[in-house]
Order: structure tokens, then sequence, then C-alpha cells
């Protein structure tokens, strides 16, 4: 599905100075020449019934009867304007011009939107300079032409400070002499699925980039691409896993277009299911993009309530799996006009979308938004040209490490029509520097992969930077982490205790990719696992406040598993005397103990015990292992 627009149409404006100049004729013409006058007349039956072809033909019969015709001259230019042809629509309203220069006061509006789609922008300028120093110009097109202003203003500085950009077409892998556009692609960059349009039929496509090239591209398998229904403006989620996407006209749906999302089960991909209300209402929703913590929907609606004709939105998945009402970005993403193509990196702080609302090159532009502090999206900047030209400029998204930009044109020399390409990405356009963690859930006993629900939490503000669900086949997840935090990593599955991790990557560099093995043990009398997000204050048993994510696993998995009693034991390294080791860890273990008997007030599935400096699990002669021996252990004792 191309991108869906609505653009500004002055077609109605247009008419409305047939139907004047109509009205005029009967009093005045700009020419004597009865047979002039005679075809000029001709053309209103032809406009009429919106027969363009027809109207320039008499049109041009009456300027061969008289060259200075200045009235034959603006028809034309208007209705060239109206069927596109701007080559023609310019040179007729030029002609109108030369030969009376006040004659239509809004051809020099037309001119100047001409010239800026044609990327002309000095000419542009001089032409809407032209039209707003008129007391009495036309009003309806006064704030078009201010923006138009703002974008010549911007063009010509733009042109004289150009960002690097080298587009490379992804070759016959990819590309075809069908249409390519819409690519969508995993945090690692491996995977990309798109849309191909050939014999006006879409479908998705998917190639995996192996050995620095991608693989032939091929249909996607699953339940996705039908025969019947109109399926694209596709997304993929960071990890690979979810597929969101946009299916219009389908049998009980809200509106013209919704959004679904599909699972991948093992290979396979499961057949769409709509979001539903709140998101789908009987508007236009479509460019779903779902944000690294799994919980974050960004889409653009045309749905009442926004700043512009199309706005982008987000939702928030709640806790009872149900989409909260979305909430409007805010004018410094969206205008009065429209706002598309929704593309929020992993880093979950960098935003990339397209507008034509902003000041730009003319038409739709990419721009670039980042949180700050507050979480707030800062004001949209144009990421520049020749990234953006004066044709429209859709779809970037961006490789996880942030160095190659992808993105359909049909501005550069391909197989033919959109193909697509790639980028390198300049500096300052970049987000910001990620650690990824490739992870692997198994059965530790059976070493079968499994799928379970994968959530991974910054220690300091709580806030859950990634949720998923493993691969059922491969047992794979894949999060991107931003760099500078503490992470925990809770892997929870029915009928299994949860893993318990950490992950730091305050010192990482954004090249890193680490593995993490996930093993989970069935419930059992006897089984037990470190909570290694359990931290207390140096020799000390005064709990951390990072310590809250894990004591709200346990409380979760213990309310989940009510027939499950369990011990939660202390321990420490060698450093200081056994004795007080013993009731440094016996005190700590209670801490923890007591905090699980407020939240669940059964004293029968809890019990608590300190071992001290003894059963250490690693050596005591490093400070990692040190670190490794002071723990907190969950340990299952009885089963109801």
């Amino acid at each position: 599905m191309k991108l869906e627009t609505h653009k500004l149409k002055l077609y109605l404006a247009v008419f409305l100075c047939f139907a004047q100049m109509i009205v005029n004729a009967q009093v005045k013409y700009s020419t004597q020449s009865k047979q002039a006058i005679k075809f000029y007349e001709e053309s209103d039956t032809y406009l009429n019934s919106k027969n363009y072809n027809g109207a320039i033909e008499v049109l041009n019969k009456a300027i061969a009867a008289d060259k200075s015709f200045i009235d034959a001259y603006q028809r034309l230019g208007d209705i060239y304007r109206v069927i596109k042809n701007y080559e023609k629509a310019r040179e007729n309203y030029l002609q109108v011009i030369t030969l009376f220069p006040d004659f239509a006061k809004q051809d020099y509006y037309f001119l100047g939107e001409i010239e800026v789609k044609k990327g002309n922008y000095s000419y542009a300028k001089k032409y809407l300079e032209k039209f707003m120093m008129y007391a009495d110009k036309p009003q309806q097109f006064i704030p078009q032409a201010k923006k138009y202003q703002a974008d010549c203003k911007f063009a010509i500085e733009a042109l004289k400070h150009p960002v690097p950009f080298t587009p490379k077409n992804l070759g016959g892998a990819i590309n075809t002499n069908a249409d390519e556009y819409l690519p969508s692609l995993t945090a690692d960059g491996k995977q990309m699925i798109f849309t191909r349009k050939a014999n006006n039929n879409e479908d998705f496509y998917t190639s995996t980039f192996i050995n620095d090239q991608w693989t032939s591209a091929v249909k996607l398998s699953g339940n996705i691409n039908t025969p019947y229904l109109n399926e694209g403006a596709q997304s993929l989620s960071s990890d690979g896993q979810y597929l969101l996407l946009t299916i219009c006209n389908a049998p009980g749906s809200y509106g013209r277009c919704d959004l679904y999302y599909s699972r991948l089960e093992g290979t396979e991909w499961a057949a769409p299911v709509n979001i539903g209300a709140p998101v789908n209402t009987g508007a236009w929703e479509s460019q779903p993009c779902l944000a690294p913590d799994g919980r974050t929907l960004y889409f653009a609606s045309d749905r009442k309530g926004g700043l512009g004709k199309i706005d982008i939105w987000k939702s928030y998945l709640q806790d009872n799996g149900t989409w909260s009402e979305p909430e409007n970005l805010g004018p410094n993403i969206n205008t009065t006009e429209d706002e598309q193509s929704p593309f929020i990196h992993p880093d979950n702080e960098t935003l990339y979308f397209s507008s034509n609302g902003w000041p730009g090159m003319g038409n739709s532009d990419i721009y670039i938004s980042r949180k700050d502090e507050n979480g707030a999206w800062t004001l949209a900047e144009n990421v520049g040209y020749p990234i953006n030209t004066n044709m429209d400029d859709f779809c970037l998204v961006v490789t996880g490490n942030g160095n190659k930009g992808y993105f359909s044109t049909n501005n550069t020399a391909g197989k033919a029509g959109h193909d697509l390409y790639s980028f390198d990405i300049p500096q300052k356009l970049k987000p910001k520097a990620l650690t990824f963690i490739k992870g692997f859930v198994f059965d530790e006993k059976t070493k079968e992969k499994l799928d379970a629900v994968v959530e991974v939490q910054n220690l300091k503000t709580s806030k859950t930077v990634y949720r998923s669900v493993s691969n059922s086949e491969s047992g794979q997840f894949y999060a991107s982490l931003p760099q500078g935090n503490q992470y925990a990593v809770n892997v929870s599955r029915e009928g299994y205790l949860f893993y318990s991790g950490y992950f730091s990557t305050v010192d990482a560099d954004n090249t890193n990719v680490v593995c993490l093995k996930a093993p989970l043990k069935e419930i059992a009398v006897g089984e037990k696992i470190v909570l290694k997000n359990i931290f207390f204050e140096t020799n000390s048993f005064k709990l951390s406040s990072e310590s809250m994510i894990e004591l709200q696993k346990v409380v979760a998995f213990m309310k989940s598993n009510a027939q499950v009693a369990i011990e939660i034991s202390g321990y420490t390294d060698n450093v200081g005397d056994d004795q007080s080791n013993l009731l440094l860890s016996e005190n700590r273990a209670k801490v923890v103990y007591g905090y699980l008997l407020r939240s669940i007030p059964n004293p029968k599935r809890f019990t608590y015990k300190g071992f001290g400096e003894n059963q250490p699990i690693d050596s005591n002669e490093t400070p990692q292992g040190k670190a490794n021996n002071r723990r907190t252990e969950l340990k299952i004792t009885s089963i109801q």
C-alpha cells in the first residue's frame, strides 16, 4: 500500500476561477476576435463534464485565432495545473502575466507553487513575494503561500549546506521492474520486510542480510499475504517477533483502514488480528510502528482531535492487554498539514517521520525529533538536502546501530519505478548508541527451546525498555538497550521458575552484541535461582531502591503459583569474620522475607535463612567472584 496522503487540494478554487471567468466573459473579453470567443465559450461545455482534453483543444484554437487572448491562456494554465502538467501550466501563466501583469493575482501564487514543486526556489520566492504584496489578493491562498515562502527560505540555505548522502541501490535481490517500497527492519539489520507492487497487487516480501548482502527476496510466509485484501504499511518489531500492518476495507473493520498485528510462530506468521478500539476508529489509521519496549505503538491517523489533516499518535499497551486512548504527539511533531510514516528507532528516543507542514524542500520531507530529559519530543528538524528533495520523501528506517538508513524512491536511477536504497546516516542524524542482547530461552534439563515472556527494565527508572516473547522454535529474543544504564532481565513461562538476569551497559560501546542464555527450571521442590537484582547497601541489610523490580517479580511469581512455598537464602563473600557474615546474610534474607510477607500475608509460604560465606558459587579471589558470592537465592521448599 503506497502512503495515503491528504495534500491540499485547490481544485475547488480553480473551478471557482473558471466560473468567475465565465461570468466575466459575459461582460468583456480580452479579445475582439469572435472566432476566439466562440472557441473559448466551447470550453465551458467540456469543463462542465471534466473533459480536460477537449477543453484544451478548443482553447488552443482560441489562442490560434488571437495570440493575445489572455483569458484563454489563464484557463489553460488552470486546467494544466489541475491535471498536474506543471510545465504547461507555468508556460500559460507566464503568458498571462506577460500580457497583463495584474490580470489574475493568484497566478503569482500558482507560479510560486509550481516552482517550489520543481525545486526552483529563487523563482518561487520572487513569485510568492509578488503575490503577497497585493492588498486584494485571494485570501484562500495566503496560508499555503506563507508555507511555501518558509520552504523557499529553508531550501535555499539547505542547498548551500548539503549533508553527506550517497544512496546505494539494494540490487537485483531486492529490486525488480515492479515497485518496491516501505522497508522495515529488525534492530540488528539482518531481516527486512518490504512491500512489492506488481500487476496492481501488493504483497509483503522478506530478505535476510548474510555475508554483507541481501538474499533474494521471497514472499512472506504464513497468513499475511492474501489475494482479496489490501495489506500494507507494515512495520517489523525490533526483535522480529511481531509484524504491525494496515489492512483496508476488511470485513468487520472499524474504518476504511485499520491496524493489525501478527506474531511469528516459529517460522510462520499467524493470521493478522485487529488491534481494536480505541486505536482503530471510523477514521483512517495506518503506518504503525511498535517501540522497542513492545508496549508503545506509534501510528498515523486523520481521526478527530488532531492538530492537522493527518497526525502522528501513540497508544500504550496496558497491563490488562488493552490499548490506551491514543495521545497526539503534539505541536513539536504535528502541524496543520500531514505528518506520516513514523519510525521510532530501537533507542526509543529518536523519531523519524515525514511531513509537508514543516519548512522543507517542498512537498513531503523527512524530519527527526528526539526525546528531551523529560521525555518530551523536541521541535522537528529537517534531515536536510539531498536526503530531502523537491519530490515527496517518505519512510526512512534506520538500523539499530544507527549507521545505515533505508528508504524507497523513484527519484534515483534504478530498476524501474520505486526501488529500495541504503545510505550512511550522517553523524548529526544518528540515534543514541545501543548495546544488543541476543538471548536464547530453553529448558535447563532437556535443552528444548521455549517461548517465554522476556522483559527488560531500567533498574534506576523502573521503566520497561523491552517486552516481547521469545520465538517458539528458536527460543531467541533480541533486545536493544540504550547505553549507560543497568538493567534487570526477567524471563517467565508458566510451569517454570523465572530467570533473573542483570545486565550493565555503563561501559559498553555501540559495537557490542552480547549473547545471553536464559535456562528455565521447571517448578519442583529443591529447585532454586539466584535473584540477581536484589541489592543491599555495603555492609548493610538495607535494601536499595533498585531491588523493587525483582521483589515485585517474586511477588508476581508467588501469586501465579499459589501452591508453592519458598525459602529466601542470603550469602556473603569471605570478607570479614564468619559470625559477622552469617548475621549479615541472615538479616538480608529476613528483610526480603519481610517484604514478601507484607505483600502475601501467609507465613506458611515463606521461610528465610542466612549461610554467610558458606556455599560460594565462585572464587573469592577476584572482585567479580566476590560479587557473585554476595547473593540472595530463592528455593522451592514445597508444593501443596
